[in-house]
C-alpha cells in the first residue's frame, strides 16, 4: 500500500513545514536492487585490541566484496559502521565504543549501517564483563533511534570465541540493504553447540540445490518470502488454502515452483502435506496468519481458537509430522513468523498477540533439541509492514503504525522476505533460537 503522506512531503514547502512544525519526516530507504556492491561505500572498522573479531574483518568482509578501512579520515562519508566490542570486560571499558563512535557519527552516509559485535553476556566469566556486554543493548538500541532520520540502523550481534567464525553472512546481511528494516536488533550467534558453518557453493545464489516450503504463499509475505527464496536459489513449493488456489498457482508458474492446497488446521493436513513432501525439504516456513480482531470482553470462542490454531496449533503439527518421517533434512532451516503484538500486545488482539508469543515459544524449546542435526529454528517478528491488511486499518491507527519506529515509516514484503533468506543461508547454521524484529525499530515492545 502507498504511504501518501511520504510522497506529499517531498516536495520544498513541504519539507520547510515538516522542519518547523516537527512533523515525522520518513527518510528514503535503500532496498537491495539484486545487482552492484553489496555495500555501496566504505565500511569503517574499529575495536578493542582484545577483540576476538577484529583481526580477521579485513579478510573477511574483502571476499564479501566490501571495501574496508581501519583509519578514520576528516570528510569521508561511511556506509557502515563495525565495531568489535568482544574484549570489553568492564564497565570502565564501555568508553571505547563512545571514543570511536562519536568523532565518525557525522559522517554517516545515508541508509549507513551500524554494527556492534558483542560477547554473548552468559559466557563471559566475570560479573564485570557480564555488565559491559549486556550494556551494549541500551546502546545499540539508543544510538539506532539518533540515527533513524537519515535512514540508518544499528544492530548487535552476540558470538563467542567458538562461533566467531560464523558470523560471515549476518555482517553481510546487515551491512547490506537487504536489512533496511531491520534496525535495534539483538542477534545471538553460537548459543548452541552449533558454532560452525558452510559457505554457499555459489554466493549468488546460497541456496542453490534446496527445496522450500511456504505456507500462506499466495500473496504479500508469503509471496515475498516465495520470490526471494527463488531468487537465492531454491526450489519452492507453496501452500495455501483452497480459495487462493488460483492466485498460488500464477505465483507457482512464474517461480517453476509446485503447489499444496491445503487448510493447515483440518486433522489430515500434517499427513496431507508430508506425503507430497516425500523427497524432502530444507525450509520450511511457518508463515499463514490470519487475524481476527475483538476486545476480549466481545472475543467468540471460534475466533479465538482459529487465529491460534493458524499461527502456532497447525505449524506445530506439521512440523512434528515432517520431523517424524525425516522429512526436513539435516541441516535445514524451520522459521516461524511472530508478530510485535506477540512480544508487546496489542489492543483488541488477544487472541492474535497469544498465537505470536506461542509461535516465539515454539522456536526457543525445539531449537536446542534439533542440533544434533545441525537444524536451526528461528522466529521474524514484523513490525508494520505495508500489505493488504494495512488497507483495512482506520486512518488515524495506520499512521500511527508506519510513524511510531526510528525509520519513521512502514516496511514492504521483501524486507520481511529478506531477514527470511538471511536465516535460510548456509553461513547461518550457527543462529537458532531467534527471534529478530523486521520493524524499524518500533517504539512498542523490547
Amino acid at each position: 500500500m502507498t504511504d501518501r503522506y511520504q510522497s506529499l512531503i517531498q516536495n520544498p514547502i513541504a519539507q520547510f513545514l515538516v522542519k518547523n512544525i516537527g512533523l515525522p519526516n520518513p527518510p528514503e530507504l535503500e532496498r537491495w536492487r539484486g545487482s552492484g556492491p553489496l555495500v555501496d561505500g566504505t565500511v569503517l572498522l574499529g575495536g578493542t585490541d582484545d577483540g576476538i573479531v577484529l583481526p580477521q574483518l579485513p579478510t573477511t568482509l574483502k571476499h564479501a566484496g566490501i571495501d574496508t578501512t581501519t583509519v578514520r579520515a576528516e570528510g569521508r562519508r561511511y556506509k557502515g559502521l563495525v565495531f568489535d566490542a568482544t574484549g570489553i570486560d568492564s564497565t570502565q571499558g564501555l568508553v571505547a565504543i563512545q571514543q570511536f563512535f562519536t568523532p565518525v557519527l557525522r559522517q554517516l552516509a545515508p541508509s549507513a549501517r551500524i554494527v556492534v559485535l558483542g560477547h554473548l553476556p552468559d559466557r563471559t566469566g566475570t560479573t564485570g564483563a557480564a555488565i559491559a556486554q549486556r550494556g551494549l543493548e541500551g546502546f545499540v538500541r539508543s544510538l539506532g533511534k539518533e540515527i533513524g532520520a537519515n535512514g540508518s540502523t544499528a544492530n548487535l550481534v552476540y558470538l563467542t570465541q567458538e562461533s566467531r567464525d560464523a558470523v560471515d553472512a549476518t555482517l553481510q546481511f546487515l551491512l547490506s540493504p537487504k536489512s533496511t528494516f531491520v534496525d535495534g536488533q539483538v542477534i545471538r550467534i553460537g548459543t548452541t553447540e552449533l558454532t560452525s558453518v558452510d559457505g554457499p557453493t555459489d554466493p549468488r545464489k546460497p541456496l542453490a540445490g534446496k527445496v522450500a516450503l511456504v505456507t500462506g504463499a499466495s500473496r504479500g509475505l508469503g509471496a515475498a518470502m516465495a520470490r526471494t527464496l527463488h531468487r537465492d536459489g531454491a526450489s519452492i513449493i507453496g501452500l495455501d488454502v483452497p480459495p487462493l488456489q488460483n492466485d498460488l498457482a500464477a505465483l507457482m508458474a512464474e517461480l517453476g515452483g509446485s503447489s499444496i492446497i491445503a487448510d493447515i488446521t483440518t486433522e489430515d493436513a500434517p499427513a496431507t502435506i508430508a506425503d507430497q513432501l516425500r523427497d524432502g525439504v530444507d525450509v520450511v516456513v511457518h508463515n499463514a496468519g490470519i487475524t481476527r480482531d475483538k476486545r476480549l470482553k466481545n472475543m467468540k470462542p471460534e475466533n479465538w481458537d482459529k487465529v491460534i490454531d493458524v499461527s502456532v496449533g497447525a505449524p506445530q503439527r506439521i512440523t512434528d509430522e515432517l520431523l517424524n518421517r525425516g522429512l526436513i533434512r539435516d541441516g535445514g532451516r524451520i522459521i516461524g513468523i511472530s508478530s510485535i503484538a506477540g512480544i508487546a500486545g496489542n489492543n483488541g488482539q488477544t487472541n492474535y498477540g497469544t498465537a505470536k508469543a506461542g509461535v516465539i515459544g515454539f522456536v526457543q524449546d525445539l531449537a536446542p533439541r534439533l542440533t544434533d542435526r545441525r537444524i536451526t529454528v528461528n522466529a521474524i517478528a514484523p513490525g508494520f509492514i505495508e500489505t493488504d491488511m494495512v488497507k483495512t486499518m482506520p486512518i488515524g491507527i495506520r499512521e500511527a503504525g508506519r510513524r511510531l519506529s526510528s525509520l519513521s515509516q512502514g516496511g514492504q514484503p521483501v524486507d520481511v522476505a529478506e531477514a527470511i533468506a538471511w536465516y535460510c543461508h548456509p553461513g547461518s547454521g550457527a543462529i537458532t533460537g531467534n527471534v529478530v524484529r523486521v520493524c524499524g525499530q518500533g517504539f512498542l515492545g523490547a
